[in-house]
């Protein structure tokens, strides 16, 4: 980075300057970007003529890599510029882009918390525009548009009437950098080569996770030397960052000894494909191969873990894994014995299977002559589909078939909840206790750490922890209700910034949300709703196509509107669950089925990394299936918690 007090800059022979742009340029420098630096030198050398303040060039973001053009601190503002030379139009990727670079530092530069931060768009060859000067979100104003000849006065505009004591300019250049990526940034920056640390924002959540790494890389470490086998139980609140640990650990250098007996595992069908394809395309811009060849080498990165379970099926492979160490992800969602037999009768021919999936797995990976070790990670009442066994059934697993393996497990009181029935005591003397296997923070909502309190005391029906838990956050994290799905979009559209997504979520059995325009029926395609920009109709950013429990589990958004129907309908002596069959709603008696109903909403409530909007329909009493007495219920719950109500 090239950082000058702008009096010096103006006077220093442009050649310099590039020479020092080049001294720090990763890979050959091309033609083409030593001419973009010099007119960006140049038209800054015109434009800041009587400016006062310190100009920074290359401005590094760690998070992934990037690199913002320009940033100049002007008093006590700083403004972020990106050029695009030659440019003859203000695209709106590139108005997006400038965007995200201040939202980067508005939201994880330490020194940009609580300053006014103002984005410009170079278009050289753009005709002038016409600006409005407004701040938009947290300090960040609306970003502007120069070209090569208004670039001074768009600078003036808007560092005009500043005031306060100026910045501490070398302080903020120092000031540490602490991002909070989503799953598929950190899935990135993982996949590239970059520590956990080193995408992460240094509190007390990461601390967490560094030390949930360290101790699985040690329990890893041990059994190896010792020859044992060992299972490890990773759990934690919702956005914690399980899925992160599991990423991370097959990720690290400290493994490459093991490049070829590590896997991550999932049995998230959305999670997997979004994970591969967006590692694919990142590859595909980086490195000259093709999307074919990124997609077959990161398929040996993540794979779906019922594609492990079929390749190791007696029938066809009898043998060891190549693995030695296999992290599964969402290890509560492993099938109970009913429900992997029926489904192995059912689809795979497979007559007499009688083991659940955690004991088949287990099995798998007990082929091992020597060591062996299985990561779980578990995600505590996230369980949403008919068979799927949790905690317990690894557990009582383990007590009756394998009684040589260790088990490292959390602090006992963050388990009591996972384990109705199953009595820790019977493990005995191979249980062992690991207090930093449980992730107790979210960095899912980075800014909202009291979110998923607030959201498990909303759905256990606790109005009053749920309010106090959630007024805390309420300028940091709005969440809004409202009647009106346009209003709800609305909303959103106001809010989201540069490229920061959005989308529409329901509950699987929302299936009365169709005179709303939308309809659960329709399944999305998770990579392109989850991966394509603002200009795809297939994205979620048209708000148009809606994604289910099981579309986003595991997965985030920015911002999320969700569709809350008549399949969960709270009433003062707890919820109502249902189901719609044929022309008519149908109430839910079995207990599972009544908490996978229950999960489905926690899991929908807790997508969102900024803020989120819930649609309660006000219904229509000239239709008995969507009888306004089914909404009202659930309105006025939510509004006497006391979240924001909008028209």
């Amino acid at each position: 980075m090239y950082t000058k007090n702008i009096g010096s800059f103006l006077t220093e022979n442009p050649e310099t300057i590039l020479g020092h742009l080049a001294r720090y340029q990763n890979g050959d420098l091309t033609s083409l970007q030593s001419n973009a630096w010099l007119q960006q030198i140049e038209i800054l050398q015109r434009s800041l003529i009587n400016v006062e303040g310190t100009i920074c060039f290359e401005f590094h973001i760690p998070r992934i890599g990037k690199r913002i053009d320009n940033v100049l601190l002007i008093g006590n503002r700083v403004v972020v510029l990106e050029f695009k030379v030659h440019a003859c139009n203000y695209e709106r990727a590139a108005i997006a882009q400038v965007e995200d670079y201040a939202l980067d530092l508005r939201n994880f530069h330490e020194g940009s918390h609580e300053i006014a931060i103002s984005p410009i768009l170079v278009a050289t060859e753009a005709p002038p525009y016409k600006n409005e000067l407004a701040k938009r979100r947290d300090n960040v104003c609306s970003t502007l548009r120069a070209n090569r000849d208004t670039l001074a006065e768009v600078i003036q505009a808007c560092t005009e009437g500043d005031s306060g004591d100026d910045l501490d300019h070398q302080a903020w250049i120092k000031a540490p950098y602490r991002p909070t990526p989503t799953i598929v940034d950190a899935a990135r920056a993982l996949y590239r080569g970059h520590n956990v640390t080193a995408i992460t924002r240094h509190e007390a959540g990461v601390s967490n996770l560094d030390a949930t790494t360290i101790t699985l890389k040690s329990i890893i470490n041990s059994t190896r030397t010792n020859g044992k086998k060992a299972i490890c139980f990773v759990t934690g609140v919702p956005g914690s960052g399980k899925t992160l640990a599991g990423l991370n650990l097959v990720c690290q250098s400290e493994l490459d000894d093991l490049q070829k007996s590590a896997v991550f595992l999932s049995g998230n069908g959305p999670l997997v494909d979004v994970l591969r394809e967006a590692l694919a395309r990142d590859q595909v811009t980086r490195e000259p191969v093709t999307k074919g060849e990124a997609l077959r080498r990161v398929r040996a990165f993540i794979q779906n873990i019922h594609h492990f379970r079929d390749d190791h099926l007696p029938q066809k492979n009898e043998g060891c894994p190549v693995e030695h160490v296999v992290v599964f992800d969402e290890a509560q969602r492993a099938w109970d014995q009913a429900q992997t037999s029926n489904f192995m009768i059912r689809k795979r021919g497979q007559e007499g299977f009688h083991q659940s999936e955690p004991a088949f797995l287990i099995s798998v990976m007990d082929r091992h002559p020597t060591w062996a070790v299985i990561v779980c990670l578990i995600g505590g009442g996230q369980e949403i589909n008919t068979g799927e066994a949790g905690l317990e059934e690894w557990l009582r697993t383990l007590h009756e078939y394998f009684p040589d393996w260790l088990v490292h497990l959390p602090d006992e009181n963050k388990i009591l909840d996972y384990l109705p029935t199953f009595r820790l005591e019977n493990l005995k003397e191979r249980l062992v206790i690991e207090p930093s296997l449980h992730l107790g923070v979210s960095l899912r909502s980075f800014r909202a750490e009291h979110l998923s309190k607030g959201i498990a005391a909303l759905m256990s029906g606790d109005a009053n922890r749920a309010r106090t838990e959630l007024i805390v956050i309420r300028d940091s994290f709005p969440i809004a209700i409202t009647r009106s799905l346009v209003s709800a979009k609305q909303w959103v559209r106001e809010r989201a910034l540069g490229s920061e997504r959005f989308g529409l979520l329901a509950s699987s059995g929302a299936k009365r949300i169709k005179p709303l325009g939308v309809t659960v029926d329709v399944t999305i395609e998770p990579c392109n709703w989850f991966l394509n920009d603002a200009m795809d109709v297939r994205s979620s950013f048209y708000l148009e196509d809606v994604a289910n429990e099981f579309d986003v589990q595991g997965l985030e958004l920015d911002w999320t509107v969700i569709i809350w129907d008549g399949d969960l309908i709270h009433q003062k002596d707890g919820w109502r669950y249902r189901n719609f069959r044929g022309t008519r709603w149908q109430e839910i008696r079995n207990i599972s089925d009544q908490r996978y109903r229950l999960n489905a909403y926690r899991v929908l409530l807790t997508r969102a990394r900024q803020g989120m909007v819930i649609v309660v329909p006000e219904g229509d009493s000239h239709d008995p299936t969507r009888d306004p007495a089914f909404y009202n219920p659930t309105w006025e719950y939510l509004r006497n918690i006391g979240l924001q109500v909008i028209d």
